[in-house]
């Protein structure tokens, strides 16, 4: 067990401070930009498609591919119509928190029962 990190404090501590500035480059490198110069408009349009496409990759993979990365779109079924029921009350509720609640009882409740 003592070969399993051989690191001493010093390799420690530059193994944070040189994740610090990997983590906080792409942060601060585009405000930085940004802020000195306006940002096209076209540039604010094509944003505004980001969050929901990030959102949809997301959700797509984890409802529709297995652990081994295949295609599998019965793998996952009640988290399938549980995601159909929390699109229909997000949509007529406009609720993030109903959404929420009720996309976690009713994956629980199903789970139970399929």
């Amino acid at each position: 067990m003592d070969t399993v990190n051989t690191w001493n404090t010093t390799q420690h501590f530059w193994l944070v401070v040189l994740g610090f500035f990997v983590a906080f480059a792409p942060r601060y490198i585009p405000i930085k930009i940004f802020t000195q110069r306006k940002i096209p408009e076209w540039f604010n349009e094509w944003m505004k498609f980001v969050p929901v496409s990030l959102f949809t990759a997301l959700v797509v993979k984890d409802l529709f591919i297995t652990a081994t990365y295949q295609f599998d779109p019965m793998a996952h079924l009640p988290e399938i119509i549980s995601a159909i029921i929390v699109g229909v009350i997000a949509y007529f509720t406009r609720s993030m928190a109903i959404s929420v609640v009720i996309g976690l009882v009713s994956v629980f409740l199903l789970a139970m029962l399929i």
